[in-house]
């Protein structure tokens, strides 16, 4: 049965909000991250940001698409809901409010960890490769960020299958 499409139209609108406030506050982040960077390299590193924040809607609608097409929402919903809600609280590890598209790497970094580790059971979940971005976003949030995130992308996943698997069921009543 296929599941209520997910509503990215929150993660779209902190988005756009973010890049309202221009590229600069990104592209003075990757100044202070890069090691003697040049303004080209600097404007290099903030499109690619860039890019990958602006695809973040569309990994998880395409997550949420295949989680129906194999009959996987109940487990897979769940993992993506909490990607989300991290990705459009205002407070976290690096805040948007104050650091714009900046403070949307850690967002965007949990969300592609959370993709990954759903690729790691024994049939690939959508078998992309994301080692890529997710190393670029690690570099830029720094390396006790990217660790902090794991660990969250982990017990997402933790609790989501401790509730998937407890006698109460996943929705308050005995299974």
């Amino acid at each position: 049965m296929e599941s209520p499409p997910m509503d990215l139209g929150d993660v779209q609108a902190v988005i756009a909000s973010a890049r309202a406030r221009g590229m600069e506050p990104l592209e003075r982040f990757i100044r202070k991250r890069l090691r003697d960077p040049d303004e080209v390299e600097v404007r290099e590193a903030a499109e690619v940001a860039l890019e990958i924040i602006e695809s973040v809607p569309v990994f998880l609608a395409r997550a949420a698409q295949e989680a129906d097409e194999r009959d996987l929402a109940p487990v897979i919903r769940p993992l993506l809901d909490r990607a989300v809600v991290y990705f459009t609280r205002p407070v976290d590890l690096i805040p948007e409010m104050t650091h714009g598209l900046a403070g949307l790497l850690d967002d965007t970094y949990l969300v592609l960890r959370i993709l990954e580790n759903l690729d790691k059971g024994p049939t690939p979940f959508l078998d992309w490769d994301l080692a890529d971005p997710l190393a670029f976003l690690a570099g830029l949030v720094g390396s006790g960020i990217a660790r902090q995130l794991d660990d969250l992308s982990v017990l997402a996943m933790q609790d989501v299958s401790e509730r998937l698997t407890s006698p109460i069921g996943p929705f308050g009543a005995e299974a």
